[in-house]
């Protein structure tokens, strides 16, 4: 297969990738050139180079002596791999950082547009694209897919950034985690008389949370009926009221943009999406709603979860979080009782909404200084994170099989941790015990349907561990995700009204979705949501980001058909 530099030819190759499942993450980009077209010898790797500093992208608990960065160093691949995390929110650490002279070696951040426009435009970064076409010097780099590293160049052939977490096999890759849902505690359900049949409809829901609200947890206070992370760091594709929105037939997912026969709707421009925020306000105003959903900070709502004070949950079950049932061997904490439902039936919805894109394009991007004196390492150390090994996301987290954790019975099949003391910290549920044995790097590796680790684990903790599996099976199969479209996978242009307005437009949704739902009344609720949409159209110019992005579609995608 041929592929073009620009687009539409690498596109119509990924798109047809796409037809089966796979890991979420955005497809490639078209950078415009930040530095010299001439290939110099800084931009050759400098011998003998073992130790480089990696920017973490994200909030992390970081331990640079952890046992698998020993390993690393010590062993294989023999470099010293120094983690620096972000503190707050990403964009502005970014910025801060760019505008402060950049980073030191290299930096991982999550595939996105903004960060890597931002990258571009600052003319720090080194073009990699040669170190791809190396088999004998780098070939867990030129085993990358060829169709990941074409959507990735730009105009003049140059590659800015090494992709990682891709599917190995996009043919036939990995189908993904699903996380976002309705989920119960099974135990409160039992108090109140009801079963899970009851909850098929959101007038059942209703009458659960009703009832919810009138018992009492351990300690004798009433339990919180409904609660939610509305996490500071969250986006339309992303937040815990996309549990809500999706049984309301709202999509979020992608740019969040659903295609209806011949037509786009955007998330803000369905009528549901009032709806279900009007759903939200009633609940709050009824007191059904924690009264400080607004307001918790993760941690607060990670101890009102594990504390039993909630009935139930909407949203990702990774916020709950998971280690609330994962740490547990059987029914001694609220947390083993958590079980996700299918979502709700509303009225007048004749199917959920979307809220995962799955493609087996690359989620993360690792890119380098151009002033770095550690190339060397860096890309030793990424050749051998990207070896194209069914386990090797699993070697990355936890080191080589047969050191800290070693197969049952047969390569690929099940495994277990055979090392006692990495066990215990490293499933205590203690960010810093854990950051003591690895960082959980995964991400700079890549996966493989032929084998997934935390599906295939016999000994990953404690029994509970299994039912994050098994949530994830779950609602895997209740109709709220779909496979990449076309119009997913074309990119923006840089400099356009969709890359400048989209952070105001995150803003205004942060800014106006406390308002709905705390709205003192009717009245109030449709001032607001009138001031949403005077907001969206003023300070996100929502027309111009709409029109630019059906433009863009027409341009990249119908030239295909």
């Amino acid at each position: 297969m041929i592929f073009k530099k620009t687009g539409l030819a690498a596109l119509a190759a990924a798109t047809l990738l796409m037809s089966i499942a796979g890991c979420s993450g955005s497809g490639g980009n078209t950078a415009n050139k930040p530095g010299s077209d001439n290939e110099t010898s800084s931009n050759q790797p400098a011998s003998g180079s073992t130790s480089f500093n990696l920017w973490l992208g994200w909030t992390a608990t970081i331990n640079n002596d952890s046992l698998v960065q020993k390993y690393w160093r010590e062993q294989e691949p023999g470099v010293n791999v120094k983690l620096e995390t972000t503190q707050g929110d990403a964009m502005t650490a970014l910025n801060l950082k760019i505008n402060t002279g950049g980073f030191e070696d290299a930096a991982i951040f999550s595939r996105n547009e903004t960060v890597k426009s931002a990258m571009n435009r600052s003319k720090q970064l080194m073009p990699l694209e040669q170190y791809f076409d190396m088999p004998d010097k780098y070939p867990g780099l030129a085993s990358i897919p060829k169709q990941y590293l074409e959507l990735m160049k730009d105009n003049e052939g140059h590659i800015w950034s090494i992709p990682t977490w891709f599917d190995q096999n996009p043919e036939d890759p990995w189908p993904g985690w699903a996380s976002q849902a309705w989920i119960v505690r099974s135990d409160v359900l039992e108090k109140t008389g009801m079963t899970k049949e009851d909850l098929a409809t959101l007038e059942g829901v209703e009458t659960f949370l009703r009832k919810a609200a009138e018992e009492k947890d351990a300690s004798g206070k009433s339990l919180i009926p409904l609660s939610f992370l509305m996490d500071t760091s969250d986006n339309l594709g992303w937040s815990d009221e996309n549990a809500i929105l999706t049984a309301f037939g709202v999509t979020t997912a992608g740019n969040g943009v659903d295609k209806r026969g011949d037509d786009f709707v955007f998330a803000y421009d369905d009528p549901n999406y009032k709806a279900a925020y009007q759903w939200m306000n009633k609940m709050y105003q009824e007191k059904l709603i924690d009264p400080e959903v607004v307001t918790s900070k993760r941690e607060q709502y990670t101890e009102k979860n594990k504390s039993g004070r909630i009935a139930f949950n909407v949203g990702s079950f990774w916020n709950i979080p998971a280690s609330a049932w994962e740490t547990l061997d059987g029914p001694t904490e609220p947390g083993w009782f958590y079980e996700a439902i299918p979502f709700p039936k509303v009225d007048g919805v004749e199917k959920v909404g979307i809220n995962q894109v799955t493609n087996p394009n690359p989620g993360y991007d690792v890119y380098v200084s151009e002033k770095t004196k550690n190339l060397e390492a860096i890309l030793k150390f990424f050749d051998y994170t990207l070896q194209p090994k069914p386990e090797q996301q699993q070697v990355i987290n936890e080191g080589p099989a047969g050191l800290y954790w070693d197969w049952i019975d047969q390569p690929l099949g099940k495994w277990k941790f055979t090392d006692e003391t990495y066990k215990t910290s490293r499933n205590s549920g203690d960010t810093a015990q854990k950051a003591k044995v690895t960082p959980e790097l995964y991400m700079t590796a890549s996966y493989s349907n032929e084998w997934y680790p935390w599906w295939n684990t016999e000994d990953a903790g404690k029994s509970g561990a299994a039912k994050t599996i098994k949530f994830t099976e779950a609602i895997g199969k209740m109709g709220t995700i779909r496979v990449a479209e076309p119009y997913d996978l074309f990119q923006m242009k840089q400099g356009g009204a969709w890359e400048k307005y989209s952070p105001e437009i995150e803003n205004i949704r942060k800014e106006y979705r406390a308002k709905l739902l705390m709205a003192k009344d009717e009245g109030q609720f449709e001032k607001n949501w009138s001031d949403f949409q005077a907001a969206l159209e003023k300070r996100g110019h929502w027309s111009e980001v709409k029109q630019e992005w059906l433009d863009t579609y027409k341009e990249e995608v119908t030239a295909l058909q």
